[in-house]
This record gives C-alpha cells, structure tokens and sequence, in this order.
C-alpha cells in the first residue's frame, strides 16, 4: 500500500520541557494556540488549549464523557471552529478555511468515527472506496488501492458483505479502512474501541499502531484506560476544558 507517510517524533504539550540539545524533532503537523470552545448555550468545551503534535506522533486524548474530546477532533477537522485561538494542521489555520479550501485539506485527514457511519446498502468494498469515488479517482486506482487496504484491516475475505453481515469488530475495521484508503497523512479516530469488546479492541489497536509505524500522525480520544495502558503511547487528557499532559 503506497504511503506518504513521514516517520514517527513525539507530541508534547504547553507543559512539556524542551527536548535535550541536539535532538532531531520531526516538524509539527498540527498546532493549537489558546484554544477555546464556547458553544451558544454558554457551555465550554474547551478553555485556553494549547497543543502541539509533531508528523508521526500517535497520541491519545483521555477524558470523561463531555470533557471536550470529539469537540477537539471536529476543531481539526473543521466541523467546529474556535470560539477563540487559531488551529493550525499542516500550516492552515482551519478555523478560517470555507468551502473548497476547506474540503481539499479534509482529504489530509483520515477519520474514524465510534459509530462507524457505514453506508446500509453498500459492500465493504464499496463503503471502503466510496471516498475515492467522491474524490474523482479512477476506477483502475481505486481498485489498485482496494485489495492492499482491505488486506491490512483484515477484511479481504469480507470484500462483498453488507454491513449488516459483519460484527461490530468487523464494521469498526471497515471504518478505518475508508478513513485510510487515501494515505492522508493525519488520522483521527474518535472513541474508536467504544462498542467493541476489549479483543476487537487490541485488533483496532494494532492496526493504528501499524498505520503510525508506517508514518501517520494518529490521534486517537478514549476513555479506555485498558487501551491506553495496553497501547504505551503518550496520553493527554482533558479536564475542566484544560488540557494536561499525564507522564
């Protein structure tokens, strides 16, 4: 499967400490300066947040349930935008992105949703290349890109099934298959183990790990703390609207 991904660094927050002298750091990809969310209500989901991620980084987002996790996913991703603070991914300030601009840079970004978002009446090999289709891609290119995807979810063998034939293992894989058949370079997945049991869980993990050995910059929310011990990744977590770095 041909990649453009970059090589693994190491995400760090506003509280982390420099890295020793002579350190080789991969550039920053994705950059939030003081953040906040205010939504009409009044509510905040976020306050102040400041976060820097290096290309590469696989970090995870901690948090109890309406801490601010998926309102920080759709920050980068531009289904929400800042009440405050700029967020930058890939040297765009998403929040001031429209339109076209705006599409062209979700195509940088992989994402996975918990509740997998997949089309009824569409195979799995057709949920997995409905991205490219949207996109213009040819035929002959989606189906080159097809079979190495479904291969690295596990799910060649499942290529004609409905959704409705999978379980929710299965489905959650097909999920991450679309949000990668076009090697963006960014990866988000949101509570992506949430309706799994914790072997479908590891198998999820696995596969994210992969994808970030193989130079995806992979941000991942959970309240999960199986997962995120299991995982031996750096972890941020949300409290209150602040974000901190947990070590």
């Amino acid at each position: 499967m041909t990649t453009a991904f970059a090589p693994p660094g190491n995400p760090k927050t506003q509280q982390q400490v420099a890295s020793n002298a002579g350190t080789t750091q991969m550039p920053v990809i994705i950059k939030l300066q003081g953040v906040t969310k205010t939504y009409p209500n009044g509510s905040r989901g976020l306050l102040d947040v400041n976060l820097e991620v290096n290309r590469g980084d696989f970090l995870f987002v901690t948090g109890p349930s309406g801490a601010g996790k998926s309102t920080l996913l759709k920050l980068l991703y531009g289904a929400e935008r800042p009440t405050q603070g700029d967020v930058i991914l890939e040297q765009f300030n998403v929040g001031k992105l429209r339109g076209d601009r705006l599409s062209l840079l979700r195509r940088r970004i992989g994402i996975v949703f918990q509740d997998y978002k997949l089309i009824p009446r569409r195979t799995v090999s057709e949920n997995i290349a409905f991205v490219l289709w949207a996109q213009g891609f040819t035929r002959k290119e989606i189906q080159r890109r097809l079979l190495p995807t479904l291969k690295l979810v596990g799910l060649q063998h499942k290529a004609d099934c409905f959704p409705e034939e999978l379980s929710g293992g299965e489905q959650q894989r097909v999920s991450l298959a679309r949000a990668i058949i076009g090697t963006p370079p960014v990866l988000l997945a949101d509570e992506p183990t949430g309706n799994l049991d914790p072997d479908n869980s590891r198998q999820v993990l696995r596969i994210l790990k992969k994808l970030n050995a193989m130079g995806a910059t992979v941000i991942v929310t959970t309240h999960d703390e199986q997962l995120v011990q299991m995982s031996n990744q750096p972890v941020v977590q949300l409290r209150d609207g602040h974000l901190h770095q947990e070590f």
